[in-house]
């Protein structure tokens, strides 16, 4: 079919006529299908249920320190759980500190912590005038509630094929000692999948900061997970590129294993420079007297080691990426050549990024709505919930059944195709 541009004011109405016709259909059916997050499925949180097992009444809870896992003590993780989670984060186990079952919780707590006691010695956020973030867009909604919850003004940055438009970075950081933190997901980047090239994390690296107190704030939420076992994304470690520089105290680097075991009970870490991690260990001091040591315990006698865990990411790589190919071969077969709407096909993470027609993500979130198809707000991808296109929509593929996948998935494309005529027909009446 030709682009709808091209076609006759008589042939989209034609189209159109079409389209609903087959949208009533589908709106009778009476669906619920959720796309709105990115929740591993029945499937994939059943390769964990071995983990139950590994720990009973009769177990040795012994970590390899001698410690009783039952019971008080080791503040910073026993240590064959720092070995696994400083594996997983590419790094020394001495730049790792354990926390509990979630890293958004992590991150929210560095940033309170920035506010209340400030950064390593200096002035608390809390007590200055003003605070800014950078945010690259589209990006997570739940890192950008973070910063909006504490009323951290928020700038937005393009995010390239490359990462964030660093030409931007570099001069905003440079310039402006308000400041104080940029966003990343820098693998498989919630919602766009792309990863952050070998020059762009060397150039996060040498950031010149007005700010002394200016922190990366470096999610890894999907490092290891990969859709294909022969074409993978790889990325500079980037406290080691900062390490080389010099600059080993400006990132804080997380990573949990929320998506990889149970989430909501799975291990978090944070890993740094000990000048950092001292500074967090402070806090955590008066915050608790230790983390879930049988659940680190739990989560190292499953996995065993680093080869054990990428051999159960192949597992749930085996169950998404039908999941997310299903989605793409409807994007292609159904919006191929309309120029109606872009997307990227991603090697990882946990999500399709769609970019609409300007003006058209609100009506085509709220038209699939109308269909049973549950998708992520639109403007979630944006701080405060702004796209200043209304084109960004996040789809989440992972959770439906492969059976219901393909008709989510032409909800979608039908409501994407209405509310784009709808567009186009008001455009030339």
């Amino acid at each position: 079919m030709k682009p709808y541009k091209e076609m006759t004011r008589e042939e989209l109405l034609q189209e159109k006529a079409s389209l609903e016709a087959r949208f009533n259909e589908v709106k009778a059916k009476g669906l619920k299908l959720d796309m709105s997050r990115g929740k591993p499925s029945k499937e994939q949180l059943e390769l964990s249920n071995g983990m139950m097992d590994v720990l009973n009444s009769s177990s040795d809870m012994l970590c390899e320190a001698g410690v009783d896992c039952r019971n008080y003590g080791i503040m910073d993780g026993i240590p064959e759980a720092r070995r696994l989670l400083a594996d997983m984060s590419e790094v020394p186990e001495k730049n790792i500190l354990i926390y509990g079952n979630s890293s958004l919780n992590v991150m929210f707590d560095t940033v309170s912590r920035a506010m209340t006691m400030g950064v390593c010695g200096h002035t608390p956020w809390g007590k200055l005038d003003k605070v800014k973030f950078l945010c690259p867009v589209p990006g997570y909604d739940r890192h950008f509630g973070i910063t909006e919850f504490f009323g951290i003004e928020m700038i937005n940055v393009p995010l390239l094929e490359t990462g964030p438009d660093m030409d931007m970075v570099e001069k905003l950081v440079a310039e402006d000692d308000a400041i104080k933190g940029i966003w990343c997901v820098p693998k498989y980047s919630n919602p766009t999948g792309i990863s952050y090239s070998d020059e762009t994390v060397r150039r996060f690296a040498h950031l010149k900061p007005a700010a002394p107190d200016f922190r990366i704030f470096w999610d890894n939420a999907y490092s290891i997970h990969h859709l294909y076992e022969d074409d993978q994304d790889v990325i500079l470690e980037l406290l080691t590129e900062c390490e080389k520089a010099g600059t080993e105290d400006m990132v804080y680097k997380f990573i949990s294993t929320s998506k990889v075991t149970f989430p909501g009970s799975g291990i978090a870490a944070m890993a740094a420079s000990e000048a950092n991690l001292a500074d967090a260990r402070r806090a955590m001091f008066y915050q608790t007297i230790g983390h879930d040591k049988l659940n680190q315990l739990r989560h190292v006698r499953f996995f065993k080691d680093m080869d054990g865990m990428r051999a159960h990411m192949k597992k749930h790589a085996d169950i998404l990426r039908p999941k997310f190919e299903a989605v793409l071969d409807v994007f292609e077969k159904e919006l191929g050549g309309l120029e109606i709407g872009s997307w990227v096909k991603p090697k990882g993470g946990y999500f399709i990024s769609f970019d609409a027609l300007e003006g058209c993500a609100k009506k085509i979130v709220a038209m699939a709505k109308e269909a049973g198809v549950t998708l992520t707000g639109a403007g979630a991808t944006f701080p405060y919930g702004k796209d200043p296109k209304d084109s960004n929509i996040r789809i989440a593929p992972s959770f439906p059944e492969p059976e219901e996948l393909s008709l989510a998935a032409e909800i979608f494309v039908l409501s994407v195709k209405l509310v784009s005529l709808e567009k186009l027909l008001a455009l030339r009446s």
